[in-house]
């Protein structure tokens, strides 16, 4: 909580930020955030105004590095291979979320070359059918102009982060099979893009 109230001050004045949407969060149960990726600050712009953690995965190398495997193992990330997705991290995800916490995923797998909402990889789709619990599209503007992927320093400019209407258990009940999986990755990028679309509109509209 207190590194969350320093990182909030700072990032407001220093980037300007501002969230909206994420009182659509059910205050308790599982569910899966699914954002577009800007930037390596995404996952503490995802988390910082909602009242529960969020557990990110993660890739495995990260953890290995001084300092920055200290803290993604202090908080609540899950260390994924990227390659080859282990049985054990996709049963400890699915297990987070069937017992209540919010669990974050990239599906882009990497970070945006141009800021815009790239393709989906298919490999979010596990986790969204076996854990049977609710997604919520988030969309992210200004992180890449903030600290893109070819920057080194932290830029001032301002971000927005807009969570979008839910997709419901019952709406994904419709994509079980196999032979929907394009259909489901379709949708679930459309609800992005327009989470993204809605967040850069209002990044560039001069509205606080």
């Amino acid at each position: 909580r207190t590194v969350q109230f320093i990182l909030q001050n700072f990032f407001c004045v220093w980037l300007g930020y501002r969230a909206r949407g994420h009182e659509r969060l059910e205050d308790e149960g599982g569910a899966l955030i699914l954002a577009n990726h800007q930037s390596f600050l995404d996952p503490l712009l995802v988390g910082l105004p909602l009242r529960r953690p969020v557990s990110f995965l993660a890739r495995d190398s990260l953890f290995k590095i001084p300092f920055i495997g200290w803290i993604l193992k202090n908080t609540y990330v899950v260390p994924i291979n990227r390659e080859s997705t282990s049985s054990a991290s996709l049963r400890e995800t699915i297990r987070r979320m069937q017992n209540g916490y919010l669990v974050g995923v990239f599906p882009e797998g990497t970070r945006s070359e141009t800021g815009t909402v790239g393709e989906l990889k298919p490999g979010f789709l596990a986790f969204l059918r076996r854990s049977r619990v609710p997604v919520y599209p988030i969309g992210i503007a200004g992180a890449f102009q903030a600290l893109g992927r070819h920057s080194w320093f932290l830029k001032s400019s301002r971000v927005r982060v807009v969570f979008g209407d839910p997709i419901s258990v019952e709406q994904l009940q419709k994509f079980q099979s196999r032979d929907t999986d394009q259909e489901l990755i379709d949708l679930v990028r459309s609800r992005i893009v327009a989470s993204y679309q809605e967040a850069e509109a209002w990044r560039t509209g001069g509205v606080q």
